[in-house]
C-alpha cells in the first residue's frame, strides 16, 4: 500500500485533516466536540505542538498545527488515538473512527499559512452551515477576531502578525481579511499543493526536497516523492526549450507549457517571467497540449527537453 510522504523536523508548519471512516460523522454531540478540543490542549501540553487554528465539521476537522520539536506523527498520535478511544467506549464501539491516516500538508509559513487560516474559517460558510463565519463556535474564529476569549493553548500570533502588533487593530484587519470573501468564489490555496505534500514558494519546495527528502527520491511505496521528482526549475526550461527550438515564438510556448507542467510553480510565477497574465499561461500551455497531440515531431523534441532537464541536473 502506497504511504503518505511525512516530512518532519523541528518548527515545521502543517494544515492537517482526517475524514471519519466511510465519510461517517466523527462529532454526534457538543461533548465530543469539546472532548477533541481538551485533546488539542493535551497535545501542547505533553508534546509541544503549537495550535494555530482549528474548525471541526461533522466529518472531518481542519488543524494547522506547529512543531518545535519536528514530531507531528506524534502529535497526531495522541489526537486521533485519544478521540477515538474515547469516542469508541463512550459509544461502545470498537474499530477505526477515521478513514485511514490523516492528511498533512507541509506549509510554508508566511502568506501561505495567511491564505489557509482564511480558507480554513471560512469553511463553514462554503458548507453552508452558518452565513457568517464568527457565527460558527467550533472554529479558532472567534477568538482571532476576539468575539470570544481564546482558548489558552491557541497561538493566534503568526497569522495576526501579518497585519500589526496591535491586537485591536490586527484583529480588525483579520476580520475584513477573511469577510471580504464571503459570497464570492475563489480558489483554495489548497489547489498550490506540490505532489499532495508541500504549500510553498518554489525555493521552500526546493530547500525542503534538498534537506530533507535526498534519501527517500526513489521509494516506489511513496508516490508523492515522484510528484515533487518531476519539478524543474523554470530558468532551466527556458535555457533547454530555447536550445531546442530554434524558433523564439516556439521555443517560448514549449517552455510556458513545460513550466506549467513541470516547475509546481504558481500561475502568477510563471507568469512574471513571460510577462503573461495567469489566464494567459493557462491558455498558452492549454493550446501547446492540443499541438503536441497532433503533431508527433514537436512530441519528440519536447521529450528530448524532458530528458535535458532530467540529466542536466536542473531538476529540483
Amino acid at each position: 500500500m502506497a504511504r503518505p510522504l511525512r516530512i518532519e523536523f523541528e518548527g515545521a508548519f502543517y494544515h492537517v485533516t482526517s475524514r471519519g471512516d466511510e465519510k461517517k460523522d466523527i462529532y454526534k454531540s457538543v461533548s465530543d466536540r469539546e472532548r477533541f478540543l481538551e485533546y488539542l490542549h493535551s497535545a501542547k501540553e505533553r508534546y509541544g505542538a503549537v495550535i494555530h487554528g482549528f474548525c471541526l465539521m461533522s466529518s472531518h476537522y481542519h488543524l494547522m498545527v506547529g512543531t518545535p520539536r519536528g514530531n507531528l506523527s506524534q502529535v497526531m498520535r495522541h489526537i486521533n488515538g485519544a478521540y477515538t478511544t474515547y469516542y469508541n467506549v463512550k459509544r461502545q464501539r470498537a474499530g477505526h473512527l477515521f478513514q485511514g491516516r490523516y492528511k498533512a500538508i507541509l506549509v510554508e509559513a508566511d502568506e501561505y499559512a495567511l491564505e489557509l487560516s482564511r480558507y480554513m474559517h471560512l469553511n463553514p460558510v462554503r458548507a453552508g452551515m452558518i452565513d457568517r463565519p464568527e457565527n460558527y463556535c467550533w472554529s479558532s474564529y472567534s477568538s482571532y477576531i476576539g468575539k470570544t476569549h481564546p482558548p489558552p493553548w491557541l497561538t493566534r500570533e503568526l497569522v495576526l502578525g501579518f497585519f500589526g502588533k496591535s491586537s485591536l487593530t490586527s484583529q480588525k484587519q483579520y476580520q475584513h481579511f477573511v469577510e471580504d470573501l464571503i459570497g464570492k468564489e475563489y480558489t483554495s490555496p489548497l489547489s498550490k499543493v506540490v505532489a499532495s505534500t508541500i504549500l510553498g514558494r518554489p525555493k521552500f519546495v526546493e530547500q525542503i526536497m534538498e534537506d530533507y527528502l535526498e534519501d527517500e527520491t526513489n521509494r516506489p511505496d511513496v508516490p508523492a516523492v515522484r510528484g515533487l521528482n518531476r519539478r524543474f526549475r523554470i530558468e532551466g526550461i527556458i535555457y533547454h526549450t530555447t536550445e531546442m527550438f530554434p524558433d523564439p515564438i516556439i521555443a517560448r510556448r514549449v517552455a510556458i507549457h513545460l513550466a506549467h507542467e513541470y516547475s509546481g510553480a504558481t500561475l502568477k510565477e510563471i507568469g512574471s517571467h513571460f510577462e503573461l497574465a495567469e489566464s494567459g499561461v493557462s491558455k498558452v500551455s492549454a493550446r501547446l497540449k492540443k499541438q503536441l497531440e497532433a503533431e508527433s515531431q514537436l512530441r519528440e523534441k519536447v521529450a528530448r527537453v524532458l530528458t535535458l532537464l532530467h540529466q542536466g541536473n536542473v531538476q529540483t
